[in-house]
């Protein structure tokens, strides 16, 4: 449950952040218009410890622009970004605050379950900071028994309801991925590692649709023929943070990509059924192709 005061810090950062400017005057008045305020009008003293605690929790800074009609900004909105770690939890933390005021409707909410176990974060978190190595016992869905090796963590990501640690293992020149909840158990030995300086999770994953990174594939253009129905869908969430509209008609829309057309980038083609067509390029087309003609094979 989050806590009234961290719920007051909440509704004060992002009032400011999606306001993009805005007076004392008019925080007030909206304080004033929130449950929270329970009809207290917000004091300037209480307004400027607020601000320093969303500072030291978040490390959103909250400027006053004096030519700017006293107007209140966060100096550092970019940290809001939902691809960055800042604007994700503030974006859970603001749901929670928001959802908590209508916890009686909860048989009315469902929600997707994320496998997840906290043990497990915190001990890959400790090891990245400390850079230290984990010993984990993985189980892969495609072999019979476990094995237990040293691993040098990396970064974590989410996808698809599950957590994967990104790791280099004896034996590979490239880090491997790890789902969380195929290790079976997971130890820190202390061991000391040297992060590498040239290692950027954002860039290891930037031509990937999801969690799998194939260097035997290569980031080229992508283009797909998307039926008017599922434009919108991919509009409000893009598949590829490269996706562009290239062409627009009344029945279709073409979406151009720059990325690697990896395993999990096609289940997610073959998801849209027949409302997709892969234009290019000619392999990936090819490759689609086959996979429908074995689905076809299926059925029969």
């Amino acid at each position: 449950m989050i806590s009234n005061l961290l719920s007051k810090y909440v509704w004060l950062a992002e009032t400011i952040y999606s306001a993009n400017g805005i007076t004392f005057a008019e925080i007030n008045q909206k304080w004033l218009d929130n449950d929270l305020s329970e009809g207290i009008n917000l004091s300037k003293r209480t307004f400027q410890k607020w601000k320093i605690a969303i500072e030291e929790l978040f490390g959103l800074i909250i400027d006053c622009e004096r030519k700017n009609g006293y107007r209140f900004v966060i100096r550092n909105k970019e940290d809001l970004h939902p691809d960055n770690l800042t604007g994700w939890l503030f974006r859970t933390l603001t749901l929670s605050s928001k959802l908590e005021r209508y916890k009686s409707l909860g048989s009315y909410i469902l929600l997707e379950d994320i496998f997840v176990k906290e043990d497990l974060l915190t001990t890959i978190l400790e090891a990245i900071r400390n850079n230290t190595t984990l010993l984990i016992t993985y189980k892969s869905f495609y072999r019979d028994e476990a094995t237990s090796f040293e691993v040098e963590p990396y970064c974590l990501k989410i996808f698809q309801q599950r957590w994967y640690l990104i790791a280099k293992s004896s034996g590979f020149e490239t880090p491997r991925i790890y789902a969380l909840d195929r290790i079976v158990h997971l130890q820190p030995t202390g061991n000391p590692f040297t992060y590498p300086k040239d290692f950027s999770p954002a860039r290891f994953f930037a031509s990937s649709y999801g969690v799998i990174v194939d260097e035997t594939i290569e980031a080229e253009n992508i283009e797909l023929k998307i039926g008017a129905s599922q434009v919108p869908y991919l509009r409000s969430l893009p598949l590829h943070h490269s996706q562009q509209e290239v062409e627009q008609t009344e029945k279709y829309t073409i979406f151009r990509l720059r990325m690697a057309p990896t395993f999990d980038f096609e289940q997610q083609i073959l998801s849209l059924g027949e409302y997709v067509e892969v234009l290019s390029p000619l392999w990936f087309r090819e490759r689609m192709v086959h996979r429908i003609e074995k689905m076809m094979k299926q059925y029969k």
